[in-house]
């Protein structure tokens, strides 16, 4: 069993940043395939990021390239999202994921391939 507790949500102007974590606990994210994804209101779950399990491999969704980054500490076994010049957009609840299993260099990009789930945290951006 993972268990993901994301935070560092809230209310942000907009080009402004925030900084989401999210701790894991049960496994050592160095030896899992993690993700971000976030739903709007109304609207479907939708990919943000995800690392491969070595680390080495990162997949962004094309419309967040260049503003999001994904980093994860091993030592604190915690994954970040480093969200830059945030637009009113990007408002969504963002949930931290995780796989029990995956290839080394293997990025996942849909959230029916992943098998733990934080229980989001929300960023909201003001216009």
């Amino acid at each position: 069993q993972v268990q993901l507790v994301e935070s560092g949500g809230g209310l942000v102007q907009a080009g402004g940043s925030l900084r989401l974590s999210c701790a894991a606990s049960g496994r050592t994210i160095s030896t899992i395939p993690m993700g971000w994804f976030r739903q709007a209101p109304g609207k479907e779950r939708e990919f943000v990021v995800a690392k491969s399990r070595s680390g080495a491999k990162t997949s962004y969704a094309d419309s967040l390239k260049g503003r999001f980054t994904i980093s994860r500490d091993n030592a604190k076994n915690t994954v970040y999202l480093q969200m830059n010049t945030l637009k009113a957009e990007d408002t969504a609840v963002y949930y931290c994921a995780a796989r029990n299993t995956g290839q080394p260099f293997t990025v996942y990009e849909r959230g029916d391939e992943y098998d733990y789930w934080g229980q989001g945290t929300q960023v909201t951006v003001s216009s």
